[in-house]
């Protein structure tokens, strides 16, 4: 067997192995009670728990494929998913309330990260994690940002861990707040992060405040699409300055480095927007999509350790905190001056 067919061969045995953890991280979600762990941080946690067993450097290949090439072919997918229209079924008192807090994770978030001495990769996608709809949000920005795929874990981690508290603490809060149905299924709605645990957290209270909650989250998920373009912007300018420094100052070839995939993501937002994808092959899609990315996360998984977590501190995790109770905060206070408390 020669060399080349050999590393064909451990490249798909790779690929399999990615796909077999997330196939499996799809099963284990089902039969979890409560909705509490979502498929996406199963594998990413499964996959850091066999790296500390298991790590062969014949992997390595097969897992920044599925990390990189993988997870941006799931945003293109994801996008066909994605409907302008929803924003407008929802209405202006939610998107009042999203902007707001949107301000304060990317606002905020700017200042806040200097104290925890984060790069602002990881701070932006921990922010977007928390203002947008968390695990898809920071699957979404990290290949247009050039995030490392231990930093895609921390963030990952970080909103997950928030989520577990405000699921369990939410309908509490809500109930001795005396809020009414509506009002708590747009504070749930607009600042827990992942859609799972607004779910939990909404039919916690009641079953329309999870009804409502689950509309707002349908609409914060549509702000993935301006802030995947605007980090992708973003993105673009860093990359240049940094490859202008290593050249010494010559021009860098902006076609090279603009991410090519956000428009295959772009066109079909706008398809689905337009009506051209029937919602059957939409939702279809989406389930396409929803497991490629868990794909790619059990990738990131499998090339992340817990030493590179250990490394890294408690600085995401309070980074984390901070900009999770503020949105919260946030919330609330805005859903207070508009009169629904």
């Amino acid at each position: 067997m020669s060399t080349k067919t050999k590393k064909g061969l451990m490249f798909i045995l790779g690929l399999m192995i990615c796909f077999a953890l997330a196939g499996l991280s799809v099963l284990l979600e089902k039969v979890i009670p409560g909705d509490l762990l979502g498929a996406s941080i199963i594998a990413l946690f499964a996959g850091t728990i066999i790296n500390s067993f298991f790590h062969p450097s014949w992997m390595k290949p097969a897992l920044k494929f599925t990390s990189k090439k993988i997870l941006k072919f799931a945003i293109i997918l994801l996008g066909a998913s994605l409907s302008i229209n929803v924003i407008v079924s929802v209405g202006k008192m939610t998107f009042f309330v999203m902007i707001f807090t949107f301000l304060m994770c990317f606002g905020g978030g700017y200042f806040i990260r200097k104290l925890f001495g984060l790069n602002w990769r990881l701070s932006n996608l921990i922010s977007a994690g928390t203002g947008i709809c968390g695990g898809s949000a920071i699957a979404a920005i990290s290949p247009v940002i050039d995030a490392e795929d231990k930093d895609i874990a921390f963030a990952m981690s970080s909103t997950f861990l928030f989520d577990m508290v405000l699921v369990a603490l939410y309908p509490i809060m809500g109930k001795l707040l005396g809020m009414s149905d509506i009002a708590y299924g747009i504070w749930a709605g607009t600042s827990v992060n992942d859609t799972s645990s607004v779910v939990a957290s909404g039919y916690a209270f009641s079953e329309l405040a999870g009804d409502f909650a689950t509309m707002v989250k349908l609409t914060r998920t549509v702000a993935i699409i301006p802030t995947v373009l605007v980090f992708a912007y973003i993105g673009i300018r860093a990359k240049r300055k940094e490859m202008q420094q290593q050249s010494g100052g010559k021009k860098v070839n902006i076609t090279k480095i603009i991410p090519w995939f956000i428009l295959g993501f772009l066109a079909m937002a706008l398809l689905n927007t337009a009506g051209y994808i029937h919602l059957g092959i939409s939702s279809t899609i989406k389930v396409a999509s929803k497991f490629l990315m868990v794909t790619a996360l059990a990738a990131i998984g499998l090339g992340t350790s817990f030493h590179d977590f250990k490394k890294a501190g408690l600085s995401p995790m309070f980074y984390g905190i901070t900009i999770d109770t503020l949105v919260t905060l946030t919330a609330l206070i805005v859903i207070w001056f508009m009169g629904l408390m």
